[in-house]
């Protein structure tokens, strides 16, 4: 199995361990109570109940097709649940709009890149602030009279500050569509933040990077959920990175929840193994899938 390691990253924060004893401790923030969702005759989520605890960093994981994305969409409010609601704060959300959830404190980043290409860095950054400006259309026209320069200002220092934690400074007045992928993954990540978030959903934050960006991501992730404060839940199939740094791991799989728990609970957990990470067979080699699908008459002959 692997996977970036942050070990060496946290430098004097808190172990693993006693994050998690904390966390354990901490309210609900997030709760989804049997969950449905279905898209015609395609049942993508079925019965799906769990809840998110104030300051962890909770992993959703599964085999591809599984439901992890349509489940971020129910908690982002792209998708609206079949049945079921949700959660957050204590509050039913389950009709709000996302832009209700964003103001209320819910932000995301997307397993597509969703970055305005033809816009530079900084203003990419900015747009995640928009909800908290105060001016409108009449008071902004009054730029030098109404506070609208002070206000543009203030949030222009907090996106500041953003870009020296992720480290993108170099490319700030860069356009976004010209970066490599790697550093347009950290703008988007630098969106999310920008909203200010209590709840941060990042899908498959990782996906398509190399080691060293890996490890880089991890550490800024596991960074905002220990320094920032924010509660975290990612999508990841880097079960390495999963194990890692997760505080709680839900699995599902094809729509369903099968496990959640302790990541090395979840990992020892035989269903997971079988659904998820392959089983071993009785000669300690997990059979691929060619070799599943051949006859006792094909396998003698192989």
């Amino acid at each position: 199995m692997s996977g970036a390691s942050v070990a060496s990253h946290r430098g004097p924060a808190q172990s693993a361990p006693a994050q998690r004893s904390e966390s354990s401790q901490a309210e609900t923030i997030f709760e989804a109570r049997g969950v449905n969702l279905r898209f015609g005759g395609v049942q993508a989520l079925t019965d799906v109940s769990f809840g998110i605890r104030k300051g962890e960093l909770f992993s959703i994981i599964g085999p591809n097709g599984a439901g992890k994305t349509s489940m971020v969409n129910c908690i982002s409010g792209r998708y609206k649940p079949t049945d079921g609601k949700v959660f957050f704060k204590g509050r039913d959300v389950t009709a709000m709009t996302p832009n209700h959830r964003a103001a209320l404190g819910i932000g995301r980043t997307f397993q597509n890149l969703a970055l305005f290409g033809h816009m530079t860095v900084l203003d990419n950054i900015m747009v995640g602030r928009h909800h908290l400006l105060k001016n409108n259309f009449l008071t902004g026209s009054l730029y030098w009279l109404t506070g609208a320069r002070k206000e543009e200002l203030a949030h222009r220092r907090e996106v500041e500050e953003i870009i020296d934690f992720l480290e993108i400074q170099h490319v700030r007045k860069a356009t976004a569509g010209t970066l490599s992928y790697g550093l347009r993954k950290r703008v988007e990540l630098a969106r999310a933040i920008a909203l200010k978030p209590d709840l941060i959903l990042l899908d498959e934050p990782m996906a398509g990077m190399n080691l060293e960006e890996k490890e880089d991501m991890a550490r800024y992730i596991v960074d905002l959920n220990e320094e920032f404060g924010m509660t975290v839940v990612m999508i990841e199939h880097d079960m390495g990175v999963v194990m890692d740094i997760s505080h709680r791991v839900m699995v599902l799989e094809f729509g369903k929840k099968i496990a959640e728990g302790m990541p090395e609970e979840v990992l020892a957990n035989p269903r997971v193994r079988r659904a998820y990470l392959g089983e071993d067979d009785e000669d300690g080699e997990a059979p691929n899938a060619h070799t599943a699908q051949q006859s006792p008459e094909q396998k003698e002959v192989a």
